[in-house]
């Protein structure tokens, strides 16, 4: 084999492995961009499907998201959580909804 065609193969070879990459990143910009179109379209459905939420048991105080069930947890660390949680959502405590809080030892 001669210099040229070990120059033809190594240049032939760079411009697969480059063509490769740059079809990679074309696929990954689409996945990326997929998931946003389709978080963008799911609030807007989500009210129309959206069942009517149970009944309060009786009357809530201003901002409350409901019934919480402590398992075995302090009500203080229970609140330090939710406060923590909240926090680190970047959302008001009273748009948030917890179900229940229990204590996970390991």
């Amino acid at each position: 084999m001669s210099i040229f065609d070990a120059l033809i193969y190594s240049l032939l070879g760079l411009c697969v492995v480059f063509f490769a990459l740059c079809l990679l990143i074309v696929i990954i910009k689409v996945l990326t961009i997929t998931p946003k179109k389709k978080e963008a379209a799911a609030p807007q459905a989500a009210p129309e499907s959206a069942a009517a939420p149970a009944a309060p048991k009786g009357p809530l105080a201003p901002g409350s998201a409901g019934d919480l069930k402590l398992y075995d947890t302090d009500p203080r660390d229970a609140a330090m959580i939710m406060a923590i949680v909240a926090d680190e959502l970047g959302k008001p405590l009273n748009e948030l909804r917890f179900i229940s809080i229990r204590e996970v030892t390991r």
